[in-house]
Protein backbone atom coordinates (compact mmCIF):
# COMPACT_ATOMS: atom_id res chain seq x y z
CA UNK A 1 0.00 0.00 0.00
CA UNK A 2 1.29 3.14 -0.88
CA UNK A 3 1.64 5.85 1.72
CA UNK A 4 -0.72 8.53 1.30
CA UNK A 5 0.25 12.41 0.12
CA UNK A 6 -1.36 15.74 1.33
CA UNK A 7 -1.84 16.83 -2.91
CA UNK A 8 -2.70 20.00 -4.03
CA UNK A 9 -4.06 20.80 -7.07
CA UNK A 10 -4.46 24.19 -8.98
CA UNK A 11 -5.46 25.31 -12.47
CA UNK A 12 -5.93 28.16 -14.75
CA UNK A 13 -8.76 27.33 -17.28
CA UNK A 14 -9.62 29.82 -20.16
CA UNK A 15 -12.79 28.08 -21.39
CA UNK A 16 -15.68 28.25 -18.53
CA UNK A 17 -17.03 24.45 -19.67
CA UNK A 18 -13.62 23.11 -19.41
CA UNK A 19 -13.02 24.33 -15.64
CA UNK A 20 -16.77 23.02 -14.69
CA UNK A 21 -15.79 19.57 -15.62
CA UNK A 22 -12.01 20.09 -14.14
CA UNK A 23 -13.63 21.00 -10.75
CA UNK A 24 -16.72 18.47 -11.06
CA UNK A 25 -13.60 16.14 -11.57
CA UNK A 26 -11.61 17.25 -8.76
CA UNK A 27 -14.73 17.64 -6.93
CA UNK A 28 -15.12 14.06 -6.37
CA UNK A 29 -12.27 13.17 -4.49
CA UNK A 30 -10.56 16.27 -3.23
CA UNK A 31 -11.73 19.50 -1.19
CA UNK A 32 -11.75 23.18 -3.07
CA UNK A 33 -9.88 25.64 -0.83
CA UNK A 34 -9.89 28.41 -2.89
CA UNK A 35 -11.92 28.71 -6.81
CA UNK A 36 -9.03 26.98 -8.71
CA UNK A 37 -7.30 25.00 -5.81
CA UNK A 38 -7.85 21.45 -4.41
CA UNK A 39 -6.25 19.62 -1.28
CA UNK A 40 -6.70 15.91 -1.20
CA UNK A 41 -5.08 12.98 0.94
CA UNK A 42 -3.79 9.85 -2.04
CA UNK A 43 -1.39 8.09 -2.74
CA UNK A 44 0.87 9.13 -5.82
CA UNK A 45 -0.47 6.76 -7.51
CA UNK A 46 -4.01 8.30 -7.56
CA UNK A 47 -3.07 11.68 -7.36
CA UNK A 48 -1.16 11.38 -10.89
CA UNK A 49 -3.91 9.33 -12.70
CA UNK A 50 -6.04 11.56 -11.51
CA UNK A 51 -3.71 14.36 -13.41
CA UNK A 52 -3.25 12.37 -16.22
CA UNK A 53 -7.43 11.86 -16.42
CA UNK A 54 -7.75 16.34 -16.19
CA UNK A 55 -5.18 16.92 -18.36
CA UNK A 56 -6.84 15.47 -21.43
CA UNK A 57 -9.60 17.96 -20.78
CA UNK A 58 -7.15 21.08 -21.34
CA UNK A 59 -6.27 23.11 -24.61
CA UNK A 60 -3.06 25.34 -25.00
CA UNK A 61 -2.87 28.05 -22.89
CA UNK A 62 -3.95 26.11 -19.86
CA UNK A 63 -2.59 25.22 -16.94
CA UNK A 64 -2.66 21.94 -14.19
CA UNK A 65 -0.14 21.81 -11.05
CA UNK A 66 0.04 19.01 -8.78
CA UNK A 67 1.99 19.47 -5.48
CA UNK A 68 2.90 16.55 -3.51
CA UNK A 69 3.26 18.40 0.29
CA UNK A 70 5.86 16.41 2.34
CA UNK A 71 9.53 15.97 3.03
CA UNK A 72 10.11 15.05 -0.46
CA UNK A 73 7.15 16.81 -2.09
CA UNK A 74 8.77 18.09 -4.53
CA UNK A 75 10.04 14.65 -6.41
CA UNK A 76 6.38 14.08 -6.61
CA UNK A 77 5.26 17.61 -7.76
CA UNK A 78 4.11 17.86 -11.76
CA UNK A 79 3.18 20.81 -13.81
CA UNK A 80 1.19 21.05 -16.99
CA UNK A 81 1.85 24.27 -18.86
CA UNK A 82 3.19 27.74 -17.09
CA UNK A 83 6.22 28.52 -15.51
CA UNK A 84 8.63 25.38 -14.78
CA UNK A 85 8.35 23.65 -10.98
CA UNK A 86 11.24 25.91 -8.96
CA UNK A 87 14.74 23.82 -8.10
CA UNK A 88 15.13 22.05 -4.91
CA UNK A 89 16.38 24.47 -2.95
CA UNK A 90 15.83 26.72 0.65
CA UNK A 91 12.35 28.02 0.26
CA UNK A 92 8.81 27.53 2.25
CA UNK A 93 5.87 27.20 -0.04
CA UNK A 94 2.96 28.62 2.10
Amino acid sequence: METALTVIFCYDIVRAKTRRKVSALLEERAVRVQKSVFEARMSEGEAKKLFRKISIYLDEGDSLRMYALSKVGLRHSLAYGGAPIPEDGEYWLL
